[in-house]
């Protein structure tokens, strides 16, 4: 959505909030507004980015921003609250945020309030993953102060959405936790979550995961398959550390009994062993291999994780590094083996270091003869720099000789007998071919690596899919206060995200009668002026609901802790919302439909253009505290939206509300 056109971007806000033309208190204010807290790259620059555009600003698209800090507690309809708290780069809220939320929870909060508590991390996730503890300020706040009434925890920060239910427990645990960081810029892994159960004295049960389990660990294969190809820049550096790695094992002299007949097992045996003398002629003799591989093994076990023990990540390293090893000195056998049966079929190493020019000069003179000694006076008048220019040029060019002539003499008399100048460019011509041919074995092992402790050992759950790029796994969820004051919850998603937009026609078209009357960006029906490529007219034909579910205004003491399952909720909805209820309607016209859009459309890479399936004119009263942006006692809603929480108001006697963090 596009901000007032009076609104100037360069504007600082002194005294928030801004009101404008007639309206005098945020009451009559009739457009959305939004909350914010900061995530862990909003603090990497001390917090300054956020301030500006979010605490010192009044707008944000076409999203008024009443808010003056990094955190803030918001009062919703039929006793519900929303706490935002800033965790900084620590994971936990210092002493200033504890008693801003506790004295709110001593003045405001009643005894049968219930509170959803949003933050940057979920460290219920993280802690039991890491096996460590943070948030111990959170925790008190939500244990010995809210005392029960903590209903949801909501999250971003892991770039999916699981949710995890309270199965058991003494009745004052939150009933729900819920991470929903979808909208973040590569997708994270669910599986290697799986194991989680039991959270501050509770025992939870995942009740939905998106992508599922078995989807995450099958992404998971695409580090064998396809690490090179979204990562080929990695290629690079990996070609130059195999080569530090056997540089000093070229040339390989004794390879004679290669060429001789000998089964596969005789062939993988001899294999093996050249293998072997290799790396104890690296030992011997080669201090930069050797400091090579000492930094590169030290690298490997470094670069394992702690979550597990040391000793673990010495031998995980290890082999990691010794995959790489390996590979290393078999791509130089195998060259210098190549090398081998060439010139013992007398392929290279025949015409010395300018065959290629010989037999150029050869054919110089049978097709271009030069009868009146041109050739010769040119030599003459440049000192001899014509013909050695051309000479040494195609002595450049002709590379696999330069290594067989250089390799043969280098065997025969050792490399003392040889120039630097020569020396230099058979280490060079070596340089290129074992360059290009190992390249691919890098991307190969590391990613075999990565696939192997993301599945196995469940480690590396940030590095194993943020190599793979995945920009697809959207999800967002909307939340809905019915008049009977549940708590309805809706998480929609888009499996694949399009990559090309164009300018919508629909939102070029509403523009001439939104400034000829003056209308919000967000009263018009696109307030959005980008649509896919390719996309359909239906707006939202490839959402679907991948989670639904009830919270109860009143925490019930049974087994169910209060929540209305998936299966109950059209009862629910007969009973507590109205017939006509547009919002709801819409969600449930997108949930019946969600099978047949699923399969219809699996293949295609159209997707979402806005998601305005309340209806186009939103309203939202608050009133303003010192301490908190309050609420009046309406029925109207609030939203957040990547980690932002802004307010709308459906029209139909409910409030709404929706939220996905990066």
């Amino acid at each position: 959505m596009q901000p007032p056109p009076w609104y100037k971007p360069e504007h600082i806000s002194v005294q928030k909030p801004e009101l404008f033309g007639d309206v005098e208190t945020l009451d009559e204010f009739d457009g959305p507004q939004c909350f914010a807290i900061p995530g862990n790259h909003d603090w990497f620059d001390g917090l300054d980015t956020f301030m500006r555009y979010i605490c010192h600003r009044s707008w944000l698209g076409g999203w008024f921003l009443p808010q003056q800090k990094s955190y803030f507690a918001l009062q919703l309809p039929h006793g519900w609250w929303i706490f935002g708290l800033d965790q900084a780069l620590h994971g936990d809220i210092d002493i200033f945020q504890f008693k801003y939320f506790t004295d709110i929870i001593k003045e405001k909060v009643g005894e049968g309030d219930s509170v959803i508590v949003v933050t940057h991390e979920p460290n219920w996730l993280l802690d039991w993953y890491w096996s460590s503890s943070t948030g111990r300020n959170v925790a008190h706040l939500i244990k010995d102060h809210l005392k029960g009434r903590c209903r949801l925890r909501l999250a971003g920060d892991l770039h999916n959405y699981m949710r995890h239910s309270l199965a058991s427990g003494i009745g004052k645990e939150v009933e729900h936790l819920v991470v929903n960081g979808s909208g973040g810029a590569f997708l994270h892994p669910t599986h290697v979550f799986a194991g989680f159960k039991e959270y501050e004295g509770g025992v939870y049960e995942r009740k939905n995961a998106y992508p599922s389990i078995k989807e995450s660990q099958a992404i998971a294969l695409g580090n064998i398959l396809k690490f090179r190809k979204k990562n080929w820049r990695f290629d690079v550096i990996g070609g130059v550390v195999y080569f530090i790695l056997v540089f000093s094992m070229f040339p390989q002299c004794e390879l004679d009994k290669f060429l001789e007949d000998n089964t596969l097992m005789g062939y993988m045996w001899e294999f093996g062993a050249a293998m072997g003398r290799a790396f104890l002629d690296m030992l011997e003799h080669s201090y930069v291999s050797v400091a090579g591989a000492l930094i590169l093994a030290v690298l490997s076990c470094s670069f394992v994780p702690v979550k597990v023990s040391r000793s673990k990540r010495i031998v995980i390293g290890l082999l990691h590094f010794g995959a790489h090893l390996t590979s290393a000195i078999a791509f130089m056998l195998l060259l210098e083996i190549g090398l081998q049966t060439c010139v013992h079929h007398k392929l290279l190493g025949t015409s010395g270091y300018h065959s290629l020019y010989s037999f150029y000069h050869t054919k110089e003179g049978e097709h271009f003869p030069d009868p009146t000694g041109l050739r010769a006076r040119i030599e003459y008048w440049t000192m001899g720099f014509y013909p050695a220019c051309i000479k040494y040029l195609m002595a450049a060019f002709d590379v696999p000789e330069v290594m067989a002539v250089t390799r043969a003499n280098i065997c025969k008399s050792g490399m003392g007998s040889l120039p630097r100048g020569f020396l230099l460019a058979y280490y060079t011509s070596v340089f290129l071919y074992y360059w290009v041919f190992s390249t691919p074995v890098v991307s190969l092992v590391f990613g075999s690596y990565l696939y192997a402790c993301i599945n196995w050992f469940h480690l590396h759950f940030d590095e194993a899919f943020s190599s793979l790029r995945i920009a697809n796994y959207k999800s967002f969820s909307r939340f809905h206060i019915s008049p009977t004051g549940d708590l309805h919850v809706y998480t929609l998603a888009i499996d694949k995200v399009p990559k090309e937009w164009t300018l919508d026609t629909d939102w070029e078209a509403e523009q001439e009668k939104a400034q000829n009357e003056g209308l919000p960006s967000h009263k018009l029906k696109c307030p959005s002026q980008w649509t896919p490529v390719g996309g359909k007219k239906e707006r939202f034909s490839n959402v679907h609901i991948i989670d639904d579910f009830v919270i109860s205004k009143c925490r019930s003491s049974n087994s169910t802790n209060g929540v209305i399952a998936a299966e109950d909720l059209d009862g629910n909805l007969k009973n507590g919302f109205e017939q006509d209820d547009p919002v709801v309607a819409a969600l449930e016209d997108l949930k019946d439909r969600t099978p047949i859009v699923k399969e219809a459309n699996s293949g295609s890479s159209s997707g979402l253009h806005s998601l305005a399936i309340y209806p186009p004119v939103q309203c939202s009263h608050w009133k303003r505290s010192k301490s908190i942006g309050a609420r009046t006692d309406k029925d109207e809603g609030s939203s957040v939206n990547s980690g932002l929480t802004s307010s709308n108001q459906p029209d139909n006697g409910g409030s709404e509300s929706s939220s996905s963090s990066g």
